[in-house]
């Protein structure tokens, strides 16, 4: 990807209007989070512990969710997607990636590197389309899906968490209107999500 910034940031500018020197930015900033998540990838196998009461040891282990739905935002097209996808691959998570309509071609792009790259076919999966809600809805109705993730706006956070109610999917996290983090808890009692300030 580093090798590629050149052609990416060019792609990301003449998509979204990012400047070229921003763009090449982004493109460090989003192949350190595949960097890192591949190194987290050693250290997912879990751990012993003593049990509080002491009489017993516990064992954390880690495993994939299962199919996961992210969702990225126009303005950052290829670190969102990077910040969502490399810990999904580390996990081993398949996972379908809706990118913003107003910048499919930066996510594409990274697609194809990754499969260059060497991830196999059907673990990363990209649509893109002009009814986001549509397309959304739809796949968070598919009794597969475990985990939403979005970033972007307050407005279609909670459209996204409206859906999501008595679905399937394990939850929603997502950060909505400039990086105000939410969490939504996996089978939510309303559709008014908890939101940190």
């Amino acid at each position: 990807m580093t090798a590629q910034a050149d052609d990416i940031a060019l792609v990301m500018s003449l998509e979204m209007g990012k400047p070229v020197a921003e763009a090449k930015g982004e493109v460090t900033y989003g192949a350190e989070f595949l960097r890192w998540f591949s190194e987290e990838a050693v250290r997912i196998h879990g751990r012993w512990m003593h049990n509080p009461a002491g009489g017993s040891r516990l064992l954390t282990v880690r495993k994939p969710v299962g199919p996961c739905l992210f969702i990225t935002p126009w303005n950052f097209p290829l670190a969102m997607g990077t910040r969502k996808i490399g810990p999904a691959i580390a996990t081993g998570c398949t996972m379908v990636v809706k990118p913003a309509a107003l910048t499919p071609l930066t996510m594409l792009y990274l697609a194809r590197l990754l499969a260059e790259a060497g991830l196999p076919d059907g673990v990363l999966n990209i649509v893109t389309t002009s009814d986001s809600g549509g397309l959304s809805s739809t796949l968070q109705a598919d009794p597969r899906l475990r985990k939403v993730s979005f970033t972007g706006s307050t407005g279609v956070g909670r459209r996204i968490v409206e859906q999501s109610a008595g679905q399937p999917a394990a939850g929603v996290h997502g950060a909505w209107a400039a990086m105000r983090p939410s969490w939504c808890s996996p089978t939510p009692t309303s559709t008014r999500p908890w939101t940190a300030r």
